[in-house]
């Protein structure tokens, strides 16, 4: 049995939601239904769920984490209705993940050049897409992305989150605990006062 999956890098919980909150206010739809995110696998059929998963988790695992700017507005009007804030740092990662993913059990030809962004408004008045493009040209954060998550599209259409999977976890298992390591002692030597903001 075939179904569809799609692949994408989610936000931290607060920039999330404050996303989530200005689609929302734009009278998008989907506002409450999708949660802000950066799509990398965009809708893609596949005809094995298992050699797809194995893929995919290959692909994290070679991957390193890295920091996402997201800034200002752009638009895909007149070709589609939507806006959107531009991802600066993290662009190109974005795009070779992209095409790394895009291979083997997803392969396919897309109807449009990959361009990494964060939908904002979508099929929405044209006063709301301006406003939107309006609204948050100034817009900024940072953030950075350690995994990313592979849905599948079920019968009645609901995006399934089916697994997250965290970049490099094989290979720099010692460095996240160096990691943690690090941030420890630095806490005990500022005298814990760096855990009280």
């Amino acid at each position: 049995m075939s179904s569809s999956v799609g692949v994408i890098l989610g936000f931290p919980p607060g920039i999330a939601a404050e996303l989530q909150q200005w689609r929302a206010s734009f009278g998008d739809p989907l506002a409450g239904v999708v949660p802000a995110h950066i799509t990398l696998v965009t809708t893609t059929p596949t005809h094995d769920w298992e050699a797809t998963l194995a893929h995919v988790r290959d692909v994290a695992r070679r991957q390193s984490p890295f920091m996402v700017t997201i800034a200002g507005t752009g638009s895909f009007r007149p070709v589609s209705p939507v806006v959107f804030i531009k991802v600066e740092d993290g662009f190109d990662e974005c795009v070779e993940l992209h095409e790394k993913l895009q291979q083997g059990p997803l392969q396919r030809d897309l109807p449009f050049a990959f361009h990494p962004h964060v939908t904002i408004a979508h099929d929405v008045s044209p006063e709301s897409l301006d406003e939107a493009e309006t609204v948050l040209k100034d817009y900024k954060a940072t953030f950075p992305v350690v995994s990313m998550g592979l849905y599948e599209h079920d019968a009645d259409g609901i995006w399934q989150l089916r697994e997250e999977l965290d970049f490099g976890t094989e290979t720099d298992n010692d460095a996240g605990t160096r990691f943690a390591d690090g941030a420890a002692e630095a806490a005990s030597r500022t005298g814990g006062a760096a855990s009280s903001h």
